[in-house]
């Protein structure tokens, strides 16, 4: 079905400023149709350059197509196209009238699980597609199952191909039921299911009047309308701090500014805070943001933070409110995905990098390797290799202020750095996954350590 929506103007400036703005990834086994649907869903909502379609069309008709091949909008790399696959993440970013949107589109392969889990790890809204022919298979568990281990608040099944059986309803509520019981186990807090042919349209922008017997959203009415969560700006207020600001002029003589993105709460004048990890407890005397005192701010505004007394702050500290703040430690217990090449061992020596602050660190132990096929656990698996999750046990140089992943998304994750070159080893969420492994006595535990 084509879509019968007239060109709309670009959006002003003023109404992007008005509108919200919505992360969200796809995934997808290979050939469920999932870069058709993204290409579907920014041709049919004129979120495309003329420029961009005639590439499209040119390249379509060089492989011997009569219509444009819309996956080729997210497909950039020259083996994607070739091959007719994803392999790395896509970044694309659009806009309606009624919000923003940064999509990721990611692969579904299994070797390129890394790939989701980076997608992924940012986003309010998970897209898991099904080929309707196919239901709901090994490929399709384990896309729920990293969507529920990142805490993805949103995830849409988008049962697509309908076209290819008939439109009939029973084969939808079938695979719908199906995900959304297991999806469900996982702890996904919130399953919308939708009936959809990328190829055709239905669905995906428009309604489709092939499938009067659904009655709900479109994918992109959906997007534009689920609630983007702002939990984080309710929840413990956390601010990494990233510069000391000291401009020593004339003007501002005595001006010292602890600037910084707040990871998750709201700060305000004349609250009492902690700096982590020292300790050291002063009051909030000024908050300026874009050069301009405010009273209070919050979550994932850019801010410079006046201080009562002279305490000592420096880049990598964090500014929490006194009464709400978390403990630190130098054992890290965390669920990890790991994305380098070269595995995770045993006493592999690590940068561990957490907001701001960057710290060596020692993997103590790897007490089990996540099998997302059946949610299985292998245990002292040894090392991680890539795409491998698993449960890991770090011991830091310095002791870190960290909250759980399942309380903050952003204060729970963290990154191992390779000490030797800069590269990303792994990604990591602070506490229990929703398969945590038992504990394991460690007969080593405290022996060997140097820090």
């Amino acid at each position: 079905m084509t879509s019968t929506t007239e060109p709309t103007e670009p959006l002003s400036v003023e109404q992007l400023s008005a509108t919200t703005l919505l992360r969200f990834a796809t995934a997808g086994s290979v050939d469920d149709g999932k870069s058709t649907l993204v290409g579907r869903l920014l041709h049919d909502s004129k979120s495309i350059l003329t420029d961009q379609l005639e590439a499209v069309e040119h390249a379509s008709r060089n492989r011997g197509q009569d219509t444009p091949d819309l996956a080729l909008l997210t497909d950039g790399l020259r083996a994607e196209r070739e091959q007719g696959i994803t392999i790395d993440v896509a970044y694309r970013y659009f806009a309606t009238a009624r919000r923003r949107f940064i999509l990721a589109d990611t692969p579904g392969h299994v070797q390129y699980t890394r790939n989701m889990v980076t997608g992924a790890s940012t986003a309010d809204l998970a897209v898991v597609l099904v080929d309707a022919r196919n239901g709901v298979i090994e490929q399709t568990r384990r896309h729920a199952a990293v969507a529920a281990l990142l805490r993805v608040p949103h995830v849409v099944l988008a049962v697509n191909k309908m076209d290819l059986v008939g439109y009939e309803e029973s084969v939808f509520a079938a695979i719908a039921e199906e995900f959304t019981a297991y999806a469900s186990e996982l702890g996904v807090p919130e399953i919308t299911a939708i009936p959809i042919s990328a190829l055709a349209g239905d669905n995906v922008v428009e309604p489709s009047a092939n499938m009067d017997w659904y009655g709900g959203p479109t994918v992109l009415e959906h997007l534009e309308t689920v609630p983007v969560s702002h939990d984080l700006a309710h929840c413990h207020a956390r601010l990494p701090v990233q510069y000391v600001i000291r401009p020593q002029t004339a003007e501002h003589p005595d001006y010292r500014g602890y600037a910084g993105q707040i990871a998750a709460g709201t700060f305000r004048v004349g609250e009492q805070v902690t700096v982590l990890p020292s300790g050291r407890t002063t009051t909030i005397s000024g908050i300026d943001l874009l050069g301009k005192p405010v009273d209070a701010a919050w979550t994932t505004q850019s801010v410079t933070v006046l201080l009562a007394d002279d305490v000592d702050v420096s880049r990598g500290d964090l500014l929490v409110p006194t009464k709400d703040a978390p403990a630190t430690t130098q054992d890290v217990e965390a669920t990890v995905c790991h994305v380098a090449d070269e595995p995770l061992t045993v006493g592999h020596r690590v940068l561990l990098k957490h907001g701001t602050r960057t710290v060596k660190a020692i993997v103590k132990d790897i007490p089990s390797r996540l099998t997302l096929d059946d949610l299985s656990l292998h245990p002292h698996p040894g090392r991680l290799v890539a795409n491998d999750i698993g449960r890991v046990k770090i011991r830091t140089a310095e002791p870190l202020p960290l909250d759980s992943y399942a309380d903050s998304r952003r204060t729970g994750a963290f990154i191992l750095i390779d000490p030797s070159d800069g590269t990303t080893l792994t990604a990591g969420m602070v506490g229990e996954s929703f398969a945590a492994p038992q504990p394991v006595k460690d007969e080593s535990d405290d022996d060997g350590w140097d820090f």
